[in-house]
């Protein structure tokens, strides 16, 4: 447990995986999804080391792959539960100087306009995966429509990278060794749509 959280606080992708396992994986994709505290987790480049260490044998796909899904789909359950609950009191505290109505209308426009295409794409923007659930449930998304995307979202995203990660150390041989710099190149492409949008003087959200 205190190597885990050691590798969480470094946030060492290959380590947490190894420290982590099955449990400690889930837990932190969970929290990636639906808790304010998961918004820096990175979720993109522990799934894919997971998908890596999977090819050498240390997990299994199938069973990760699962668990995994099911852990993101529920994490973003949470976080629509609580925009669904807390949110709207937030966003009405006229006093507030971040929490306004403004940005509770502006939301729902969002959502109105985009969807599920919205709670989709956001699982992959580091982030933005954490807080759009938040949003979806404080806007008064619908809860059949928005699990629907969800499960969708949960499945390309978490099975796509674990997949992404597999096939790489399924066809480079000692991929292990290179987990650093291609967990890089999967972080920058993550943040690719939020920084193109930050360049162009728009919101991510």
């Amino acid at each position: 447990m205190l190597n885990f959280l050691l590798a969480c606080i470094h946030l060492d992708p290959m380590a947490i995986v190894q420290t982590g396992s099955y449990l400690g994986l889930a837990f932190l994709i969970f929290a990636e999804s639906g808790l304010f505290f998961g918004i820096f987790l990175p979720g993109d480049s522990i799934l894919f080391a997971a998908g890596l260490l999977s090819a050498s044998g240390f997990l299994i796909v199938g069973p990760l792959m699962m668990i995994i899904v099911a852990a993101a789909i529920l994490g973003d359950s949470v976080g629509y539960w609580f925009g669904s609950e807390i949110g709207g009191r937030l966003f009405e505290r006229k006093t507030s100087r971040f929490f306004k109505q403004e940005y509770l209308k502006r939301t729902e426009r969002f959502y109105r306009i985009y969807g599920g295409r919205a709670v989709v794409l956001a699982r992959f923007v580091p982030i933005v995966r954490t807080v759009a659930p938040i949003l979806a449930g404080a806007s008064s998304m619908k809860y059949r429509v928005f699990l629907a995307y969800n499960m969708i979202g949960g499945f390309l995203w978490g099975a796509g990278m674990i997949a992404l990660g597999f096939f790489l150390g399924s066809a480079i041989p000692d991929s292990d060794k290179y987990v650093l710099p291609l967990s890089l190149v999967i972080v920058v492409i993550s943040f690719l749509p939020l920084l193109i949008n930050l360049a162009r003087g728009k919101h991510a959200i």
